[in-house]
C-alpha cells in the first residue's frame, strides 16, 4: 500500500488579542497556495483540521472555536507607505470553507510584531529600544491598520504588565489604529439610516420587526437591543451557546441583516458567508460577574455588548466588532450610542462576557455622510510556537 509523505511548511502560531491563529509568510507556502484558490483553501483547512464533523479540530492546529480557527498570510507590502500586506482567512470548523470576506481585528495586533520579527519591516526603522510604527495593508477589506510595536534591545517586546480581559496572562501593550474603517465608499450605514426596522420571521420576535443599527465599520455588524429579543446583555457563553433555538434565531437575524445591508441577495446565501456580518446585542450598563469570576460594576462601563461569531457567542469581543462598537457609539442616535446614554462621545468602555474593553473613535458628518477617521484600541500579542506545520502531501 502506497503512503503519502507529509510536507512541512514554515509557520508561527501566535496569539493576538483574544484570538490565536497560524501565521505564514506568503513565500513559504507551496507554490500552488501562493495565489487565491482551491489549493490555498484546502491547505489552510488541513492545517487547522477542518472540516471536522466532530467539531473538535483534533487533527489540526485549530481550537474548535471561531477565535482559534484562524489563518494569516503575510508578505512585504505592494502598497506605497505600507510595510506588510495582511490576508486573513477564517476557517469554518465543520464545513469545507474558508471565509475571506473580512478582517480579524484581534490578530491585527499580532501582524505588526510578526512583521518586525520576520524581516518584513525595514531594519533601519527599528530602534534599539522604543516603538516602531508598522503600517499594515489589510488585503481582505482594502484598509490601513497601524500597530505601535514595542521594541526592547532591538527585538519585539512581548512580555509586560498590560492586562486584557479574555486573556489569562499580562503581556506588552500593542496600540492598534484602524484607519477609515468603513467600506471603500465610506458607506458606514449601508441603508442610510442610523436605525432600521429589520423584518424577521415572527418566530424570532413578536410582530416580525426589530430595531437594528446596520453598520459597516471594522466589520459589517447588525446591532439589536437585548431587551427586544429577551436578554439582559449580561449573558455569558453558556446562556446562548447551550440553546440551539437561540443560536438559530440569531442566525436568522444575521441573515436578514445581511440582506438588508446588501451583502447577500437571499437569506439562503448567509450559510456561505459565516464570517460577516456579525450580530450583536446591546443594553445599558448593569453589574454582572464575568466568565473569569471578575465583578464588572455598572458604574465602570458605558454599556453592555454581546456578539456572536461563526454562529456562537464570543467569549470576549472580536477586535473588528469592537471597531464597529466604537464607531456606532460615536454617532448619536444609533442603538449602541443610545445604550451608552445617547450623548456625543469619542470613547466608550463596554462590558463583554470576559470583562470590559475601552475603545475610541472620531466621527464626523461630511457632505451628509458619516465618516470615521480612525478607531483605536489596545491589544497584546505573543508568539506561542514557531517552526513548521505538517500536513499530508496530497492535502491540496
Amino acid at each position: 500500500m502506497a503512503h503519502v509523505s507529509q510536507i512541512r511548511i514554515p509557520a508561527t502560531y501566535m496569539r493576538g488579542g483574544t484570538s490565536k491563529g497560524v501565521f505564514f509568510k506568503l513565500d513559504d507556502l507551496p507554490e500552488t497556495a501562493r495565489v487565491p484558490g482551491e489549493a490555498r483553501d484546502r491547505l489552510l483547512m488541513r492545517v487547522i483540521g477542518s472540516p471536522d464533523p466532530y467539531q473538535k479540530q483534533i487533527d489540526g492546529m485549530g481550537g474548535a472555536t471561531s477565535s482559534t480557527s484562524k489563518t494569516v498570510i503575510l508578505s512585504k507590502s505592494t502598497q506605497p507607505v505600507h510595510d506588510v500586506d495582511y490576508l486573513f482567512g477564517q476557517v469554518a470548523i465543520d464545513k469545507p470553507f474558508v471565509d475571506w470576506s473580512g478582517n480579524c481585528g484581534n490578530l491585527s495586533a499580532a501582524v505588526g510584531p510578526f512583521a518586525v520579527a520576520n524581516g518584513l519591516v525595514d531594519p533601519a526603522r527599528i530602534p534599539d529600544s522604543g516603538v516602531v510604527e508598522v503600517r499594515i495593508w489589510q488585503v481582505n477589506i482594502g484598509k490601513t491598520i497601524v500597530c505601535q510595536v514595542p521594541i526592547t534591545n532591538g527585538e519585539v517586546q512581548e512580555t509586560g504588565d498590560f492586562e486584557l480581559d479574555g486573556v489569562t496572562f499580562p503581556a506588552a501593550e500593542v496600540p492598534v489604529a484602524f484607519k477609515d474603517p468603513a467600506d471603500g465608499e465610506g458607506a458606514i450605514f449601508p441603508t442610510g439610516n442610523l436605525v432600521d426596522d429589520l423584518e424577521v420571521p415572527a418566530d424570532v420576535v413578536e410582530g416580525g420587526t426589530l430595531k437594528a443599527t446596520l453598520i459597516n465599520a471594522g466589520i459589517p455588524t447588525v446591532f439589536v437591543n437585548a431587551a427586544e429579543i429577551g436578554y439582559s446583555g449580561t449573558e455569558l457563553q453558556e446562556a446562548i451557546n447551550g440553546d440551539a433555538e437561540a443560536l438559530a434565531r440569531f442566525e436568522t437575524i444575521r441573515a436578514h441583516g445581511a440582506v438588508k445591508m446588501g451583502l447577500i441577495k437571499d437569506v439562503a446565501e448567509a450559510a456561505g458567508r459565516q464570517h460577516t456580518p456579525k450580530v450583536a446585542f446591546v443594553a445599558p450598563p448593569a453589574s454582572y460577574t464575568s466568565s473569569s469570576g471578575k465583578e464588572v460594576k455598572a458604574d465602570s462601563i458605558d454599556l453592555l455588548v454581546r456578539a456572536l461569531s461563526m454562529g456562537k457567542l464570543h467569549h470576549a469581543m472580536m477586535g473588528t466588532a469592537a471597531v464597529a462598537i466604537a464607531s456606532a457609539a460615536a454617532i448619536e442616535g444609533t442603538l449602541v450610542n443610545l445604550a451608552a446614554g445617547g450623548s456625543k462621545r469619542n470613547a466608550v468602555t463596554f462590558g463583554h462576557p470576559s470583562g470590559s474593553l475601552r475603545v475610541g473613535a472620531e466621527a464626523s458628518l461630511t457632505e451628509g455622510r458619516w465618516v470615521i477617521d480612525e478607531a483605536v484600541m489596545s491589544r497584546s500579542a505573543r508568539v506561542l510556537m514557531e517552526g513548521f506545520v505538517r500536513i499530508p502531501g496530497d492535502s491540496f
